[in-house]
């Protein structure tokens, strides 16, 4: 998995992190609530693992806005602020569980895998909509306007990425990882060439457009502002 550990104790920080890595797991650490959330609505985690109490935002602020921007990426708190109500304010704010400090690693790992297992919220949609364009998961059918497009496998499956991540920047790398399942750089054209040829299908033949380039970045899909 990869994952973003929130946390603003140097020690604590390390311990989580050299014991996800051991794991086999890829870990960040930011230390900033502000920063943390600029970093989780860019970049794709599989769990984020949230300390209450950091600089900038803090947990419980860092995990609604992240809510807020339509990240669903599963969050667990992991905080010495132990009591009923604590609990209550992190799973109400957004967050899929909860652990208090002091902590066993092995039960922050158990918990980890727990989380990881659980389809993700977005996932269980099977018909996505963005202003006039649907996606039908199930009947694998796209149409615009009530017009059917015909895609191609990989081109259903990029548009399906971009619908999901709605308002979302996705760089090239996230989409390689999520379409093509390329965890390198294959030095190729590949995103570009299949983007091109979506805007073909869903944007040339209509008057709005909806899949954005976000200069130096990547891409980014959403409804006319």
């Amino acid at each position: 998995m990869k994952i973003l550990v929130v946390e603003d104790d140097r020690k604590t920080a390390d311990y989580i992190s050299r014991g996800l890595s051991e794991a086999g797991h890829v870990c960040d650490v930011i230390r900033d609530g502000t920063d943390a959330l600029f970093q989780a609505t860019r970049e794709h985690y599989d769990v984020l693992i949230v300390d209450r109490m950091i600089p900038g935002l803090d947990g419980l602020s860092l995990v609604k806005a992240a809510r807020a921007a339509k990240v669903e990426t599963p969050a667990i708190f992991l905080t010495s602020m132990s009591g009923v109500e604590d609990r209550v304010e992190g799973l109400e704010a957004g967050g899929d569980d909860y652990l208090t400090k002091p902590f066993a690693f092995s039960e922050l790992l158990a918990r980890l895998n727990a989380l990881a297992r659980r389809p993700p919220v977005q996932d269980r949609k099977t018909v996505l909509r963005i202003a006039d364009l649907e996606l039908d998961v199930v009947k694998r059918q796209v149409s615009r306007q009530g017009t059917p497009i015909d895609l191609q496998p990989r081109e259903f499956t990029l548009l399906e990425v971009l619908m999901r991540a709605e308002g979302r920047v996705l760089t090239r790398t996230m989409l390689l990882e999520r379409v093509w399942d390329f965890h390198f750089d294959p030095k190729t054209s590949v995103v570009e060439t299949h983007i091109s040829r979506l805007r073909t299908k869903i944007d040339k033949p209509f008057d709005v457009q909806l899949v954005h380039t976000v200069r130096n970045t990547g891409y980014c899909m959403h409804a006319p502002r």
